[in-house]
């Protein structure tokens, strides 16, 4: 790979995450099928061939990217579209979409899966253009990774599907149920009034 940004399109990969890794700042690389798509938490992703948006984008490391993505992500596919902490995206409460963000210390590779003509059970789909769509999203993420943190912020708070509802978050070893009060500047999700950086959220 040369030291250009580039986008590349592929038939079938194994994870765009890992053709993204070698690739300079800038660079987008779309699939239109996964053999190993992952999600966060090592959870498999799949979907068959042509029915999703697969994309990993290589950008600036930014300790708010999954929020600052997940943002853009939802302003790009519409209105409608919410967001779970930290970063899934729901359409009337089914899971449309995921975001995953790998660093390394000179860049961030962000992963985006969005269902669009095919869902798992209980999950969403968008049924819109994929390249409409990826157009939308590449635009959003430049604006939104443009507009500061405490902007990101507030829109994650407008965008939430999370804030203000009862849940269990998952973590290692033990969960916990609580009200979802806020998030903190940093990204960070309260439960009653204690701070957590990482778990699962599930909606309750």
């Amino acid at each position: 790979m040369g030291d250009e940004p580039e986008t590349v399109y592929l038939e079938s990969v194994s994870s765009t995450q890992d053709i993204a890794r070698e690739m300079p700042i800038g660079s987008i690389v779309v699939a239109d099928h996964q053999s190993a798509g992952r999600g966060r938490m090592d959870r498999r992703w799949e979907a068959p061939e042509g029915t999703a948006l697969l994309v990993s984008f290589v950008l600036q490391p930014d300790p708010l990217l999954s929020l600052t993505v997940g943002v853009a992500a939802a302003e790009a596919c519409g209105p409608q579209v919410r967001l779970k902490w930290p970063n899934d995206l729901l359409l009337d409460g089914g899971k449309l979409g995921g975001i995953l963000v790998e660093t390394t210390p000179s860049k961030a590779i962000c992963g985006v899966g969005i269902n669009l003509t095919w869902a798992p059970e209980g999950a969403a789909m968008l049924k819109q253009s994929r390249d409409e769509l990826l157009e939308r999203l590449r635009a959003s993420i430049e604006l939104w990774s443009a507009a500061g943190p405490s902007a990101v912020i507030d829109r994650w708070r407008q965008r939430s599907d999370t804030l203000g509802r009862r849940v269990r978050l998952t973590l290692p070893g033990r969960s916990i149920e609580g009200i979802a009060e806020d998030i903190t500047a940093r990204g960070e999700l309260i439960i009653d009034g204690e701070t957590y950086s990482a778990g699962s959220v599930t909606h309750l």
